[in-house]
């Protein structure tokens, strides 16, 4: 019997046009490092007494299926990612390089259908209704870039074969933190040691009453984007900006030599106060954890622009 290695899993993406319906067709192979995306049903214990010591037979509760998946940020498979956090984006461009902005703000986010294969076993799981519930990121100096998106799904679907037909392959072109930079309201912004970034759609599950223990959807509330940055302490523009309340514009960008580029722009952040304390006879560093808010100029809080030979996602 063959045992199920990591090295040979599968992962499989479409987007729904109904929810909870994988579509018969147009899956997409993703690449991923990891993945805890899954269905469980717990069972509940026997409350019932008069039957002896031993207890009864447990009952099962609802089904929950959500999980993380763990994606490199490169140029073409992110934008399925950033599509599952924000919606169908504006492309322009006549011919590659084209170029395509997500914005935030949108009520309604697109479901997706995704499908983990261990053809070793063989077992396919096919995640239906999966919506985009949080994705984050890091840059740093060096080290592997890759984001972490949460998803909240409506079930799985278990077979012997896979449902995904012959998915779609995309070329991998990867973003290092060699090719990451920030500013701040248009100006580089120095000093910087790390920076994390959290988008939140902050799903609502619609829990409701039926016979196969699934939820009805999943709806975006308000959004959240939060991060943090620490920087080595050297003058005092952000220690200003916060005292003061004020807002800037953070843009936190990848480009290769290639041409490709991701750019998440943070139209209005807000910096608290932080505390600065001397540790030690090495450097002084500050951590801000910042917010954002809409931006009453632009109209939104945030704006994720990708560009590529992708011509539409």
């Amino acid at each position: 019997m063959a045992r199920a290695q990591g090295a040979r899993a599968l992962m499989a993406l479409a987007f729904e046009t109904t929810y909870g319906t994988p579509p018969a067709s147009g899956f997409t192979r993703m690449p991923f490092a990891s993945t805890s995306l899954g269905a469980e049903q717990p069972l509940l214990n026997s409350e019932l007494l008069g039957y002896g010591r031993d207890p009864l037979a447990p009952i099962k509760d609802a089904v929950t299926a959500d999980g993380d998946v763990v994606v490199p940020l490169d140029a073409e498979a992110f934008g399925f990612w950033l599509k599952a956090a924000f919606g169908t984006p504006s492309t322009t461009g006549a011919e590659a390089p084209y170029t395509h902005e997500f914005q935030s703000g949108s009520w309604t986010l697109p479901s997706m259908s995704i499908e983990t294969g261990m053809p070793e076993v063989p077992r396919y799981a096919m995640y239906s209704g999966c919506v985009l519930d949080q994705i984050t990121w890091q840059m740093q100096r060096s080290g592997l870039l890759t984001a972490t998106a949460r998803l909240v799904a409506q079930g799985e679907t278990v077979g012997t074969t896979t449902s995904a037909g012959t998915p779609a392959a995309l070329e991998l072109k990867r973003f290092g933190h060699f090719n990451g930079a920030i500013t701040r309201n248009g100006s580089a912004l120095g000093n910087v040691v790390s920076a994390e970034i959290t988008y939140a759609n902050n799903l609502d599950r619609i829990e409701t009453i039926r016979s196969d223990g699934r939820i009805d959807g999943a709806d975006p509330s308000i959004a959240a984007l939060t991060g943090r940055i620490e920087v080595r302490f050297a003058d005092q523009t952000l220690v200003t900006q916060a005292i003061n309340g004020e807002a800037c514009e953070m843009e936190f960008a990848y480009v290769l030599p290639s041409g490709e580029s991701f750019t998440f722009t943070v139209h209005a952040v807000y910096l608290p106060r932080p505390r600065i304390e001397i540790s030690g006879p090495q450097g002084v560093q500050a951590t801000f954890d910042w917010q954002a808010a809409r931006d009453s100029v632009v109209g939104r809080m945030c704006t994720a622009t990708l560009v590529n030979d992708v011509e539409s996602y």
